[in-house]
């Protein structure tokens, strides 16, 4: 019987998964390069903002069933819950992921589980498995297998149960046996494929989304070309019985849908032509949505003869969370202070910030000039303004209905 699990990785799905086994009966062993987060968490805190996990974590520290650690140790489950982020030019890197195999390596024995949730390239989970024998591990006994990930930020604490999850191992045997340790905390259904299919569903997912939205944020872009209300053609095209046009935005954030795509684009090459156009397209808006602020801001300074004030309404990639990954309201906010706009930051969902200094959201909404809407937090509907207004994300649109 499965007891002992080994999380590398504690950050926005490694620290909630952790936390979840942890109060289901399983020993867990976080672990993180960084000591500032294993401190936090053995005190039972959290340093990431998600909705219930202070909870699961406090309460697990304190039955002793969740302990953080700097190294790994051994254990029944290995699952790598580390970044895959891309070099420049969109080439994906899985070096975080080669590290924490080359880290469980010393420690893994026949028997165990290695579980890749990492959002991967596809061959990863191969790879995982080379450099586990790279190290001298004999890998004919152990199950490795790839679980993506498939939760939303603010809802991951129940979506880790809820969901449906894809496992996918190098071999049939280990398919099984990793699925099997899923359906014993997982409500939602547990689909069985291989190691490519999974990590390729994945990306498939978030190119979908992807896709989509690209299709929402062009129609913005040119409705405000043609003066019509996007939102309001939206919301007239969605009456048709077959039509379902998302909500266009700022651009497209976060690890995965602003990632893992290019995966896709880098291994498919001219073949992923639709892929490639909706992320050209999204990381357009961003900054299509920058000079239209400034446009804004020059036609202040020719009205008034002084320069304006420009609060920037949220900063994280997405509404009601902290996140601030590959965000195109983070990347429009230093865009405007590159061009020597006097701009506020304000993000409430964060108290602090290393290098930005923030700005409450009533006094930003009291004091600036122009208030750009970046992000539709839950703080900003129905927030009463002193200055001119550009919604980039439909936060008005959705505090009138």
């Amino acid at each position: 019987m499965t007891k002992d699990i080994c999380i590398v990785g504690l950050g926005y799905i490694g620290l909630p998964t952790a936390a979840l086994l942890a109060n289901q009966g399983f020993q867990v062993l976080g672990i993180d390069i960084s000591e500032e987060v294993v401190d936090t968490v053995n005190k039972g805190d959290i340093h990431i903002v998600e909705p219930e996990l202070d909870a699961y974590v406090a309460k697990a520290v304190k039955d002793k069933t969740l302990t953080a650690s700097l190294k790994p140790a051994p254990a029944d489950v290995f699952v790598l819950a580390v970044p895959t982020p891309f070099h420049d030019g969109h080439v994906p890197n899985i070096d975080y992921v080669e590290a924490a195999t080359r880290s469980i390596a010393p420690v893994v024995k026949a028997g165990n589980m290695v579980i890749l949730e990492s959002t991967s390239p596809v061959g990863t989970t191969e790879r995982v498995e080379e450099v586990l024998r790279e190290e001298g591990v004999d890998t004919s006994e152990i199950h490795i297998a790839h679980c993506p990930e498939r939760v939303l930020p603010g809802h991951i604490m129940r979506e880790l149960v809820e969901n449906d999850r894809i496992v996918g191992g190098i071999t049939p045997k280990a398919t099984e046996v990793v699925a099997d340790f899923y359906r014993s905390f997982v409500s939602g259904e547990v689909l069985m494929t291989d190691a490519r299919t999974a990590e390729m569903a994945k990306l498939t997912e978030n190119s979908f989304r992807d896709v989509n939205i690209a299709f929402a944020n062009e129609l913005s872009i040119l409705c405000d070309k043609f003066g019509i209300d996007v939102w309001e053609l939206i919301r007239l095209a969605n009456h048709h019985p077959r039509v379902n046009i998302l909500q266009p935005g700022t651009g497209v954030g976060g690890h995965c849908i602003a990632v893992d795509p290019w995966f896709i684009v880098h291994a498919g090459g001219k073949d992923a032509r639709l892929i490639r156009a909706a992320r050209e397209i999204n990381d357009y808006k961003t900054g299509w949505v920058v000079e239209r602020t400034l446009e804004t801001v020059r036609e202040f300074r020719i009205e008034h003869g002084r320069e304006p004030t420009v609060a920037c309404m949220g900063l994280a990639f997405k509404p009601n969370i902290d996140d601030l990954r590959e965000s195109p309201a983070l990347s429009v906010f230093q865009s405007l202070v590159m061009e020597e706009v006097e701009a506020l930051a304000v993000e409430p969902n964060l108290k602090s910030h290393k290098s930005i200094k923030l700005t409450d959201y009533h006094e930003a909404a009291e004091s600036a000039d122009i208030v750009v809407y970046l992000v539709a937090h839950n703080e900003f509907k129905n927030l009463k303004v002193r200055g001119e207004v550009l919604d980039f994300c439909g936060v008005t649109v959705a505090a009138t209905k």
